[in-house]
């Protein structure tokens, strides 16, 4: 921040609640969706849905006023070129991620009292309270996946690798865009069961699911499938602490045959932690989120790589947001 600004940017950056509360409440209530297909009044909202009127018509007058709906005369619509951004019907939905974020609002919402009084927080990393955040999670990650997968591919350059593991991989974002770009390719992906199962039928949807193995378990607790050339973990590392991830790159290792490379996709921080600056706001999101979660250096991780008895840890690339890319590889 400029010397010479003044408190305008401080007391803007205090303020950045409001809009964003009000954009989830929005998602929250589903009004987008709800407007979408037809404009309705406040009273015909209100109707439709049960929520109460005053508050309803406050809500929509600000999303108004974000130019996030259209109002005309006492009429509120979804704008046209928002729909699919919007709406639970479209495949390009953004609402999994929007609503992934009102779950973080309340994580956030506990930062002042986590380094004042607890010192951090027991939770499971991934681990939800309800099936629904789950969902929300799991749709949030396919909603930012689904813009970065094939490009990230390409930067990987998978070569001829013939067996993917992927490594808490979700409802299979990353999976569908090495199967599609990789003829040879088979995969297994591993995550929780109830995960798998939406992994299950997202792949089933895309024609891939003959070529996939579906492995239910935990990371922390399980073993790897093994017999693999290449291995992903993609935005897996920041939930872990430092030995979390050590013990994980140790179970990849054993997951891959000799001459096998593993792939890491993650924020790469700077030395002083204070760069990428997305990477440094990410850190906050773990300290409430998980016990021991954070981002890491490029040193901490490949410390970490050639403890587990990796070789010839390279740094691919640096991009933002969480497009960092390391490969190392098991000797033969």
């Amino acid at each position: 921040m400029a010397p010479n600004q003044g408190p305008e940017k401080i007391m803007a950056l205090s303020r950045g609640f409001m809009e964003s509360r009000i954009l989830l409440t929005g998602a929250e209530l589903n009004l987008f969706s709800h407007l979408a297909s037809q404009a309705l009044t406040a009273e015909e909202l209100a109707e439709k849905t049960g929520f109460f009127l005053r508050p309803l018509t406050v809500v929509l007058d600000a999303l108004a006023a974000l130019e996030l709906l259209s109002k005309t005369g006492e009429r509120y619509q979804t704008p046209s070129h928002l729909v699919k951004w919007l709406s639970d019907d479209s495949p390009q939905s953004a609402l999994p991620m929007i609503r992934h974020a009102n779950g973080l609002w309340n994580r956030w919402s506990n930062l002042t009292k986590i380094v004042k009084e607890t010192g951090g927080v027991n939770r499971l990393p991934a681990v939800f309270d309800d099936q629904e955040e789950t969902r929300a999670f799991i749709g949030a990650m396919h909603a930012v996946g689904i813009h970065l997968a094939d490009e990230v591919v390409r930067e990987i350059a998978p070569g001829q690798a013939k067996r993917l593991l992927d490594i808490g991989g979700a409802s299979g974002t990353y999976t569908i865009a090495f199967l599609q770009a990789c003829p040879q390719m088979r995969a297994t992906l591993f995550d929780f069961p109830e995960i798998v199962e939406m992994a299950r039928a997202r792949l089933t949807r895309a024609g891939l699911l003959d070529r996939v193995t579906l492995v239910g378990g935990n990371f922390y607790e399980d073993n790897l499938p093994n017999g693999h050339d290449l291995a992903l973990l993609s935005a897996i590392i920041h939930q872990n602490s430092l030995a979390q991830n050590l013990e994980l790159f140790r179970k990849a290792f054993q997951a891959l045959e000799p001459g096998g490379r593993i792939v890491i996709r993650d924020h790469v921080m700077n030395p002083d932690r204070t760069r990428p600056r997305s990477g440094a706001l990410f850190a906050v999101n773990m300290l409430v989120g998980t016990p021991g979660g954070g981002t890491y250096t490029y040193q901490e991780i490949k410390e970490g790589l050639e403890q587990a008895g990796f070789v010839k840890v390279n740094l691919i690339q640096e991009k933002e947001p969480m497009r960092g890319l390391l490969e190392a590889f098991r000797p033969q």
